[in-house]
């Protein structure tokens, strides 16, 4: 399992690569060249290298389900359910 992580989350690839993870984050990928400016780019390389894309980004995230394509979303919605579980298991 091959993992992008875009670039607002950048230092989370090393951190997936300490658990095992095979992860790139695009800004370092950026810093090797490698052509990732726009999101069409973005979701077309993760496509390309059959990997799951890790962003914030909701129109990414929205491309990615329109088109099939392996996709973690770290939208606010996402980030809500998180803190509602924290909460419950304080209670």
């Amino acid at each position: 399992m091959k993992i992008l992580v875009d670039e607002m989350d950048d230092g989370m690839d090393e951190k997936l690569r300490n658990l095992g993870y095979e992860a790139y984050s695009v800004k370092k990928l950026l810093t090797e060249g490698k052509k990732l400016r726009t999101d069409y780019s973005i979701i077309n390389y993760a496509r390309e290298n059959q990997m799951i894309l890790v962003t914030r980004d909701t129109e990414s995230g929205q491309a990615c389900a329109e088109n099939n394509l392996p996709c973690i979303l770290l939208d606010n919605n996402e980030i809500f359910k998180i803190v509602v579980e924290k909460l419950k298991s304080l209670s």
